[in-house]
């Protein structure tokens, strides 16, 4: 239902998610000739995870927003607040779709879920173990297998320029505008 009334133009429907990066990328299928041994050169450093928080508006908008370290409900709050001024400012009621991760179901964010409400912003919550029914899940594969397969990156910095890189891409191939939110200094903590 939420999908026909975003279809007919009476909702905002959008999917929310998070993923990770790391300095070095999965590998992709590769061709190696008999005898030839798979190598693949590795950085001498792990480094830290890239996380990537992220609403997808399929065939119209992708906002995300990137964070050294893990997605922390400071971050998660930031990103729901812009939602929810853009659906007070337009008028129009968002819906956002996501799974029941910790951070979407924190303390600090319930006592939230009722001012978001009245600007216009409401969550739906998936089932548990239904990722398949999210289609930001398929932009964090794609962009995993195909922008990003098989590099391997200094320093987070490569990282992070990359990963811009890969939603650019994934922009064109979806036919979609992007933007990057930037988070507040006292986000990451």
């Amino acid at each position: 239902m939420l999908e026909l009334s975003a279809a007919t133009g009476e909702i905002d429907l959008k999917y929310l998610d998070e993923s990770g990066f790391c300095l070095w990328s999965e590998p992709s299928y590769t061709y190696y000739f008999k005898g030839e041994q798979k190598r693949l050169e590795q950085t001498k450093r792990r480094g830290r995870r890239l996380s990537i928080i992220g609403f997808l508006q399929p065939l119209i908008s992708f906002v995300y927003g990137l964070i050294i370290g893990g997605v922390n409900r400071k971050s998660y709050i930031q990103m729901i607040e812009k939602e929810a001024q853009e659906a007070e400012q337009t008028g129009r009621i968002r819906i956002i779709v996501q799974d029941n991760g910790p951070i979407h179901r924190c303390k600090d964010v319930q006592k939230l879920w009722s001012k978001w409400e009245h600007m216009g912003l409401y969550i739906f919550f998936l089932p548990a173990y239904c990722s398949q029914m999210n289609p930001i899940e398929l932009e964090w594969q794609h962009l995993k297998k195909d922008e990003l397969c098989g590099q391997i990156f200094d320093d987070e910095l490569d990282l992070a320029y990359a990963v811009i890189d890969g939603v650019k891409a994934r922009r064109e191939k979806g036919n979609y505008s992007t933007r990057r939110v930037k988070f507040n200094s006292n986000s990451s903590s």
